[in-house]
């Protein structure tokens, strides 16, 4: 018998100061039964970052052609892709020929690896590559409830993450912009 996905919900209220972007988002998330805490919460920090109408989460894990997250349009055209984790340089490549807009989120303590190894041909892609710091990914982690109220700050190159449990900051770089 296949494992089943655990289902969460968050109340988010999100603020980010840097695109003048204000929401108040209710996500009912699947986490995969193979996917970890880290990651199921870096793409909702990435789903915070890039906050706008048609945003949505895809099937993630359970569909290796689509990314974690998407923007279509009407006509079904994809436009913006998001994958959060450290995909292979042909994945990107792939993903930069189905939207015109390309972002990786990198997340986890191998995630330096991943970039040194790659970072000559990412270079070459018309892709945007962020790196969470894996320290706080896993202090965000550390906060997760089944059902959570959150609130999130985004200015600069960092989220302020606060909810009923506790708070904590989650910092990334920027390793390519296109």
């Amino acid at each position: 018998m296949a494992l089943k996905p655990k289902i969460f919900k968050f109340k988010i209220a999100l603020s980010d100061l840097d695109r003048n972007y204000y929401d108040a988002l209710d996500l009912t998330i699947a986490q995969h039964p193979s996917e970890t805490s880290e990651r199921m919460m870096a793409r909702i920090l990435a789903f915070c970052m890039n906050a706008q109408e048609h945003l949505e989460f895809t099937k993630g894990l359970s569909a290796v052609d689509e990314p974690d997250i998407w923007v279509r349009s009407l006509d079904e055209q994809t436009t913006l892709w998001l994958d959060v984790g450290e995909p292979t340089v042909e994945r990107v490549k792939k993903a930069t020929r189905l939207s015109p807009m390309v972002k990786v989120y990198s997340f986890n303590s191998k995630s330096d690896v991943w970039w040194e190894l790659g970072r000559e041909k990412f270079g070459r892609l018309k892709a945007s590559v962020f790196q969470f710091q894996w320290e706080s990914i896993q202090s965000l982690a550390a906060l997760q409830q089944r059902t959570m109220s959150i609130s999130v700050t985004i200015t600069g190159d960092s989220a302020y993450v606060a909810t009923e449990s506790g708070e904590c900051e989650v910092s990334w770089v920027a390793l390519q912009i296109r």
